[in-house]
């Protein structure tokens, strides 16, 4: 209980600082960032009354706000169900407003990712020293995008899913294994992954019910649209660079290589420069994310358990699928064995090389949580 205690409060303080740290970002981007009218959470007038309060709905959060109030509309089929549900479940009990669904949304978002950076803490103590287990989470504290962990978005609820039936697996609760990666599979399709990753350490009836919240939705998409696979072909509706049909990796980076990172606007202009920063930043960020994750996929089959470097790897390799690295700096924040790496390799260097490292994440961070919270895409 002792040993907890002292977990739990490491991980709640470094929250906590998380948290404050991104509002505070919030609050000076509202005095010097212009705004980018598209896209805002609930909307211009909402974000306009209360941005603290709306800002983290941004983007996908609208579709996700909008699915728990009212089912899924056009093209909203990309989005899993459990999310949403559990959005809506709790938004009906608020008032069932806009803002009601909005206030669940944070609340859940919050709690499940406090949840998920003290199971991720947990997780990795089974295999090493309290102080990789601290430098893998104050990593994934700082990485450039860890802000959607505090938005309306699944990344903090799939996170706590996946590192909880990782570690219940580990402990050998089986059914409770099976039951989260059920859950997880319902979040987002790489839950599915899950099946085989823990198939290489132990085979169970248990995780046959982990491909159950992905079958599920399925019918459900079979019985609304007549389409099972809908949630892949209504990607393409997201973004003119995504493809309903898989792509290999080579021609992603190729087309990011010469088509992409060559023909991005880099002029300067006193006055307009900051309408070309954003993109500029944001395909950079997607372009830099592709190739060290790449590298940590690969290295992770040799300084990892098996079924992390599947997860790893697999987890990185089905969004560029979609034919570009789009989203991939969001995407790769639940791939916790990336941040075990990286806190083991951070362990050996000096001590002014780590700051520096430490630093480098910490502005990008503060970039990207400005950025977004204008209305800015990112990912």
């Amino acid at each position: 209980m002792r040993m907890f205690k002292k977990d739990f409060k490491f991980v709640l303080f470094s929250f906590l600082i998380w948290r404050v740290v991104l509002f505070a970002v919030l609050f000076l981007a509202i005095r010097v960032l212009p705004l980018q009218k598209n896209f805002l959470g609930g909307g211009i007038t909402n974000y306009l009354s209360a941005p603290w309060f709306w800002a983290w709905a941004n983007f996908d959060g609208e579709h996700y706000l909008a699915i728990a109030q009212n089912g899924y509309g056009f093209a909203e089929q990309a989005f899993f169900p459990f999310f949403p549900f559990i959005l809506g479940f709790l938004g009906k009990l608020f008032g069932g407003t806009l803002a009601a669904y909005n206030f669940a949304g944070n609340l859940v978002s919050n709690i499940s990712f406090l949840a998920a950076i003290l199971g991720l803490y947990k997780l990795v103590r089974l295999d090493f020293s309290e102080k990789i287990a601290k430098l893998t989470v104050i990593l994934l504290l700082l990485f450039p995008t860890s802000f959607y962990f505090g938005a309306v978005y699944t990344e903090s609820i799939f996170l706590a899913l996946i590192v909880w039936s990782f570690y219940a697996f580990r402990r050998n609760l089986l059914p409770l294994a099976g039951i989260l990666g059920g859950l997880a599979s319902a979040t987002r399709v790489i839950g599915i992954l899950l099946l085989p990753v823990l198939a290489v350490r132990k085979r169970t009836v248990w995780l046959l019910l982990i491909p159950f919240g992905l079958a599920v939705y399925m019918y459900f998409l079979y019985q609304t649209t007549g389409d099972p696979l809908k949630f892949l072909h209504a990607l393409p509706s997201f973004g003119e660079q995504r493809s309903s049909t898989p792509i290999l990796l080579p021609q992603v980076f190729y087309r990011y290589i010469f088509k992409i990172l060559p023909n991005l606007n880099y002029s300067y202009d006193a006055v307009a420069s900051f309408a070309y920063f954003p993109v500029v930043f944001a395909t950079f960020l997607e372009f830099f994310v592709g190739i060290i994750f790449l590298v940590l996929s690969v290295i992770a089959f040799f300084r990892l358990k098996l079924s992390y470097a599947l997860y790893l790897a697999l987890g990185y390799l089905i969004p560029t699928l979609s034919g570009s690295f789009s989203s991939l700096p969001r995407y790769v924040l639940v791939l916790f064995p990336a941040f075990i790496l990286i806190a083991n390799w951070l362990e050996k260097i000096s001590k002014p090389l780590r700051i520096l490292i430490f630093g480098l994440l910490f502005i990008s961070l503060l970039i990207s949580t400005a950025l977004f919270v204008r209305g800015y895409w990112l990912a």
